[in-house]
């Protein structure tokens, strides 16, 4: 049989590979190849890595600019709510006095005024007999029963107007609400029902 010049190969770990490829016939270590960029590569390079560093500044400006100008609306929405939010009180006293019919004259022609200037910011008012209960934008205090008149839970008197700019509730009304009637086979239902 001949001998095979790569028999010898499959008993070598790749560690002892690596150990051998990095040493002469001789025994001495063989210094890696090195490579030289060229001075056109050099700069190619610098040019790609500013480039990178540029892009990534850009972003980073941009994105700085928008949190900028979120934080501004926000502060500018916060301080329009703090003000108004100091007038709801004045806004109830002259809805209360114009249900009494004490709002006339020059007093009616203020009053007015000041609705158009806080509706003009925003400002709406929201929560009127009849409507469907709404937890987010009204705040029960009671409980008027059960009626036929309505086939939801809705508001059966409204105590304190709510108020609101844009999606932000100012203030909840406060309302009491009433519930639809129950049917006569849940009525029949419940009492079974108790006494098992």
């Amino acid at each position: 049989m001949t001998e095979s010049p790569f028999e010898d190969l499959g008993t070598d770990t790749p560690d002892e590979v690596a150990a051998n490829a990095a040493t002469s016939p001789e025994g001495e270590p063989v210094a890696e190849p090195v490579v030289e960029l060229t001075r056109e590569q050099e700069l190619e390079a610098a040019v790609a890595a500013l480039t990178s560093d540029l892009q990534r500044k850009q972003a980073e400006f941009i994105n700085y600019k928008r949190r900028v100008e979120d934080d501004r609306i926000k502060f500018i929405a916060d301080g329009k709510a703090t003000v108004i939010n100091s007038l709801l009180t004045v806004l109830d006293d002259l809805g209360r006095a114009d249900q009494h019919g004490e709002l006339v004259g020059g007093f009616k022609a203020v009053a007015d005024s000041l609705r158009t200037v806080v509706s003009g910011h925003g400002l709406e008012e929201f929560g009127e007999a009849g409507e469907a209960f709404d937890p987010n934008f009204h705040e029960a205090v009671s409980h008027a029963g059960e009626s036929a008149d309505v086939s939801v839970t809705s508001l059966a008197q409204v105590l304190r107007t709510g108020f609101r700019i844009g999606d932000k509730v100012i203030r909840p009304a406060t309302v009491i609400v009433v519930d639809p009637a129950s049917t006569a086979p849940e009525a029949a239902a419940e009492p079974a029902s108790e006494t098992e």
